[in-house]
C-alpha cells in the first residue's frame, strides 16, 4: 500500500464517519473531500470541480426542471387523483402500486427519469390526502433503482458491462437476459417494504420539508382552519358589507373568497355587499367561524363543495410573505387607502413591525419601509403582487395548479427528455433538451426553473465525483479490489460470489456506479479463470450490485428523493443496509441457480 492509497482511504474513513453521524450537513462533506482530494494533490483543480458539469449531476437538474414542469402543468393533479382511486385508503396497496409501476417503467428508461415522473404527484399527494412522503418516496425510490436491473439497457453498469465483455472476447447478453434476476429484486424489495421496511422508516410526514406554504405556517403560526358557508335568504347578513359585518376585528376571520353565480370573487373588497344564495370562504379558528354562522343563521357546506376543493389543498390560492421597499409609494398610507382587496386582489393576514406582529385589523396603521406583510390570495394574484414596485416578496409563490399551462406541451417535453436518453443520446443531453424545451414553449418561466433546482443535491454529488477519481488515480480502488479478490480466490464460489457483490455494492457507494464497474469486471475476470469459475456471471454479479446503492443517498434517485422526503443519513442507513443485505442474498441466489 502506497501513502498515496492510504491518504485516500482516510479521507474515505472521515467521510464516512461525518455522514453517518452527521455531524455536518451532507452537501457540506462533499464539498470537504472534493477540497481535500484536490489539496492532497490526487485530482487536479479541474477534476476536482468536473462534478458540477459530469453526467450525472446536470441529469439531476434537468429531471428537476422537468418534474417542476410537470406538476406546473397540472398533470401531477390528474395522476395524483388516479393514484388515489387505484390504491384507495391503504397505504400498502399505495405503495405496490407506484413501485411495481416505478420499477417497471426503469426497466425501459433511467430509473431516475421514473422516479421524477412520480415525485411531483407524490409531493401533491401529500399536500392533498395527507399522503406521508417519508413512508413511500423511499420505497418508490428503491423501486426505481431495482428496476434498473429488468433489462441490459436501464442502468449504465449493464449498458457498459456488454462492451467489456466483447473486448475479452466473452458473449454478451441478450436484451433480457438479466430480467429473471431484475424481477426477483423488485419482487423482494416491494415485499421487504411491505413487510419489514416501513418499520425502518421516519414517522408519518404528510408534508414535504421543502413547501414554503408549510414554512410560512410554522414560522408565523398562521391559521389553517377554512370553514365554508352559504347565506339562506333570511339571513341577517344580506345587504351587510364585508366592512359592517366585523369579520376581522370582532371574529378575527378573514374572508378569503366568495362565490356568486358559480363565479369565485379571491380576498373580496371591504365594501362588497352580501346577498343570499352567496357561499363563502372563512380563514380562522373553528370556534370563531362557527360563532360568527350561528349569529348570522349561516349553512355549513362540505369542504367537497366547489369553493370548498379550490382552497382546502391550495391548488387554487395560498399565503405569501412581503416586505414594503424603502422607496415604495404606499409608505406613510394605510392599506384603506391603497384599497390592497380591490386593487391587488389579496387578503392581509399579518403585519410585523419592529418584531411585534399584528394580528387585529390594522386597515388604518399606515405602511412603512421594512414592514412585513403575510397575505393570502389565489396563485395568478400573489404573482402580479411579488412584480410590484412597492414590494419585495420574500417566498416564492407555490403556484401550484394556478397556471395550469400546456399541459400538453409539458408531456411532450417530458417524453422527448426521457426518449432522447432512451435512444441513446447522452443522458444530461437527452433529459436538459427537454427541460429547454419547456422554458421556450411556455410551461415554466426561466426563473421558475432556478427556484426548481435543489442545489443541496446538486453540491452532494458533484462533491463525491472527484472522490472516485481519486480512488482511481491513485490506484486505491485496484488496490482494495485485488486484496479482496485474491483472500475469496480459494473459498467456496459462494464466499467467492459474495465477496465480489459486497465490494461492488461498497465501490458504489464512494464512486459512480459505471466507474466501478469499469474497475471491477476486468480484475474479476481475470481471477475468476483463476479461481477456475465462469467469469460472465461473476461480471453480472458486478454490473448487478454496481447498483446497490441503498445505505447512503449518493444514488441519483436517492440524492434526488432525499430533499422533499424530509430523510436523513441515518434513515438511509437504517433501510437501505437491511435492503442491501436483501439485494446481495438475491443476486446471488438467483445467478447461481440460473446463470452458472
Amino acid at each position: 500500500m502506497t501513502i498515496d492509497i492510504a491518504l485516500v482511504l482516510a479521507v474515505v474513513a472521515v467521510a464516512s464517519i461525518l455522514l453517518v453521524t452527521e455531524r455536518l450537513r451532507i452537501d457540506v462533506v462533499a464539498l470537504l473531500v472534493l477540497l481535500s482530494v484536490a489539496w492532497l494533490g490526487f485530482v487536479t483543480p479541474a477534476q476536482a470541480f468536473s462534478g458540477f458539469a459530469s453526467n450525472a449531476v446536470v441529469a439531476v437538474i434537468a429531471v428537476m426542471i422537468l418534474s417542476y414542469g410537470l406538476d406546473r402543468s397540472g398533470i401531477t393533479r390528474i395522476l395524483a387523483t388516479a393514484i388515489v382511486r387505484m390504491a384507495g385508503h391503504s397505504e400498502s396497496r399505495l405503495i405496490s402500486l407506484l413501485s411495481v409501476t416505478t420499477g417497471v417503467l426503469s426497466g425501459f428508461m433511467q430509473n431516475i427519469g421514473a422516479a421524477a415522473l412520480f415525485l411531483p404527484a407524490l409531493v401533491r399527494l401529500s399536500r392533498t390526502e395527507g399522503v406521508s412522503l417519508t413512508r413511500t418516496l423511499m420505497p418508490v425510490g428503491f423501486a426505481a433503482i431495482l428496476g434498473g436491473c429488468l433489462t441490459m439497457i436501464a442502468s449504465g453498469p449493464l449498458i457498459i458491462l456488454n462492451d467489456l465483455l466483447r473486448q475479452r472476447e466473452l458473449e454478451s447478453y441478450g436484451f433480457f437476459a438479466v430480467t429473471p434476476i431484475g424481477i426477483a429484486l423488485l419482487a423482494c424489495g416491494i415485499s421487504y417494504f411491505l413487510l419489514i421496511g416501513r418499520r425502518l422508516l421516519p414517522g408519518n410526514n404528510s408534508v414535504t420539508g421543502t413547501s414554503t406554504q408549510q414554512e410560512l405556517i410554522d414560522e408565523w403560526d398562521l391559521p389553517t382552519t377554512i370553514s365554508f358557508f352559504s347565506i339562506p335568504n333570511a339571513c341577517p347578513l344580506v345587504g351587510e358589507t364585508v366592512e359592517s359585518a366585523r369579520l376581522w376585528d370582532t371574529y378575527g376571520l378573514h374572508l378569503l373568497a366568495l362565490e356568486e353565480g358559480g363565479e369565485i370573487l379571491y380576498a373580496p373588497w371591504r365594501h362588497t355587499t352580501f346577498v343570499s344564495g352567496q357561499q363563502i370562504a372563512l380563514l380562522g379558528t373553528r370556534e370563531d367561524a362557527e360563532s360568527f354562522a350561528s349569529q348570522n343563521g349561516l349553512q355549513r357546506l362540505s369542504e367537497e363543495s366547489h369553493l370548498g376543493r379550490l382552497l382546502k389543498d391550495g391548488e387554487e390560492a395560498g399565503f405569501a410573505e412581503l416586505v414594503v421597499r424603502p422607496r415604495a409609494q404606499v409608505r406613510g398610507r394605510t392599506l384603506r387607502e391603497i384599497a390592497l382587496r380591490k386593487n391587488l386582489g389579496v387578503e392581509p393576514i399579518l403585519l410585523l413591525r419592529s418584531g411585534t406582529d399584528t394580528r387585529s385589523d390594522f386597515s388604518d396603521i399606515p405602511l412603512t419601509p421594512g414592514d412585513i406583510l403575510v397575505v393570502f390570495g389565489p396563485w395568478a394574484s400573489l404573482a402580479v403582487l411579488q412584480r410590484d414596485r412597492n414590494f419585495l416578496p420574500v417566498s416564492n409563490v407555490e403556484s401550484s395548479a394556478a397556471s395550469t399551462r400546456r399541459p400538453v406541451i409539458a408531456i411532450g417535453c417530458f417524453v422527448l427528455g426521457i426518449g432522447l436518453a432512451a435512444s441513446g443520446v447522452h443522458l444530461s443531453l437527452g433529459l436538459f433538451s427537454g427541460a429547454l424545451a419547456m422554458i421556450l414553449l411556455g410551461v415554466i418561466t426561466i426563473d421558475e426553473a432556478y427556484r426548481a433546482i435543489d442545489w443541496r443535491t446538486v453540491f452532494l454529488l458533484a462533491g463525491l465525483i472527484p472522490l472516485g477519481i481519486a480512488m482511481e488515480s491513485t490506484g486505491a480502488a485496484a488496490y482494495i479490489a485485488q486484496e479482496a479478490a485474491e483472500f475469496a480466490s480459494g473459498s467456496h464460489s459462494f464466499v467467492f460470489y459474495l465477496i465480489i457483490g459486497i465490494l461492488a455494492t461498497v465501490f458504489s457507494l464512494l464512486m459512480s456506479n459505471v466507474a466501478a464497474t469499469v474497475v471491477l469486471v476486468p480484475l474479476t475476470i481475470a481471477i475468476s479463470t483463476t479461481a477456475g469459475l465462469d467469469p460472465r456471471p461473476l461480471a453480472l454479479l458486478v454490473a448487478i450490485c454496481a447498483s446497490n446503492s441503498f445505505i447512503l443517498p449518493t444514488h441519483q434517485v436517492n440524492a434526488l428523493l432525499m430533499g422533499p422526503g424530509g430523510y436523513r443519513n441515518r434513515d438511509y442507513l437504517k433501510a437501505g443496509s437491511v435492503m442491501s443485505i436483501v439485494f446481495l442474498l438475491v443476486a446471488i441466489t438467483v445467478i447461481n441457480l440460473c446463470y452458472t
